[in-house]
């Protein structure tokens, strides 16, 4: 069983944490996200640390979420968070026009993706690289698996998008008699 919820978030320099009733808002050089808790659940600010704590015994599967969401809004308007993905086929390529995100990858047209606001988007290697930043983690995973999710690696040639460092498993194709 975790614990993680007993842990305080600890708050890194450049950041400020207000909590105003159950609304825990995180300021940093980054931008700024906030988080509604439940109502069984309560932080406080003590110095240089975030301290969740939680009603009673029927709110502990809340207690770790709500600590893990403040914890990663603390991060995210400090550091940031960042997915990068790769592109592998032939003729396959990502190109940015303006605020949408352009892959050709085999189909009769390009796969657009229009970048939410709240997110940088880089395209490098010659469009073989794609780089998701942001300082919502939930929104930069969401985005790249959008755009993984256009034609994700397939196991026998391993052509298509995957994430940087994912292997794929590949499988033996037909034998020929």
């Amino acid at each position: 069983m975790s614990r993680i919820g007993k842990e305080p978030v600890a708050i890194p320099a450049g950041v400020t944490v207000t909590v105003a009733g159950q609304k825990v808002t995180a300021k940093g050089k980054l931008g700024e996200l906030s988080y509604e808790m439940h109502e069984g659940i309560s932080a406080k600010v003590e110095g240089d640390k975030v301290v969740v704590t939680r009603k009673d015994d029927s709110y502990k599967a809340l207690h770790g979420l709500a600590r893990a969401l403040i914890h990663n809004n603390v991060v995210g308007v400090s550091a940031g968070y960042t997915k990068q993905l790769t592109i592998e086929g032939t003729g396959f390529k990502a190109a940015l026009q303006g605020n949408v995100l352009a892959l050709s990858l085999g189909f009769a047209s390009p796969k657009l993706f229009p970048i939410p606001a709240g997110l940088k988007i880089t395209v490098e290697n010659d469009g073989l690289q794609v780089t998701v930043t942001g300082c919502a983690k939930d929104a930069v995973g969401e985005a790249a698996a959008r755009i993984r999710s256009f034609y994700p690696a397939e196991p026998y040639k391993g052509k298509g998008i995957k994430y940087l460092g994912e292997h794929i498993r590949r499988k033996q194709g037909k034998k020929v008699a």
